[in-house]
């Protein structure tokens, strides 16, 4: 693999290795690695020589144009947890810059899988920590709000916490899960 081949690789996996980091030991994914991130997803489909996109098999930049569109789509698919305040920003800025590298039918598979492995972490730790209860009151109250929200004077806010999940794993599953997925015909989020 040709080092133009290989720098995308390189560069996403220091970006979700460095968030996966920070998230674990902090809980926070700081804003200059997510605008690295973002700025080197810009860049690669941007100059890069043209083709299918970074990792696929005819790799090769998709172009600012998609680039962008890959960026708001990431950003967008995790925008409403953030507003319902069951993520952090972090994590919708976090998964925008793994749209800058994807574009945005692979951006748009990301974020499916990321919730598909959010969703699985969540009830992992939920069992282990016995809240599984809990999970399902604050899931209720989450509709209810959704159906309602604020003529019936709910806010999520008021909704007792069964843990915080370092999202950035989920993210990180689910860019990966991508990757493999991008290739496999049927995959509708690839080739």
């Amino acid at each position: 693999m040709n080092t133009m081949r290989l720098l995308p690789w390189l560069l996403l996996t220091a970006l979700l290795a460095a968030a996966l980091w920070q998230d674990l030991i902090s809980r926070r994914i700081p804003n200059r690695l997510v605008l690295l991130g973002l700025l080197a997803g810009l860049a690669c489909n941007a100059f890069l020589p043209p083709g299918a996109g970074l990792f696929m098999a005819n790799p090769g930049g998709l172009g600012l144009g998609k680039a962008l569109l890959g960026l708001l789509s990431g950003g967008a698919m995790l925008l409403p947890l953030y507003l319902l305040r069951a993520m952090g920003a972090g994590d919708v800025k976090l998964m925008a810059a793994v749209g800058a590298f994807f574009g945005p039918l692979q951006a748009v598979g990301a974020a499916l899988l990321t919730f598909l492995a959010g969703g699985l972490l969540a009830l992992a730790a939920a069992l282990f920590s016995r809240s599984l209860p809990q999970v399902f009151d604050n899931l209720r109250l989450m509709l209810l709000y959704l159906a309602s929200g604020r003529e019936a004077g709910l806010k999520m806010a008021d909704a007792p916490t069964s843990g915080r999940l370092p999202y950035a794993v989920a993210i990180a599953l689910g860019t990966v899960l991508q990757l493999l997925l991008a290739r496999v015909e049927g995959w509708p989020f690839g080739l």
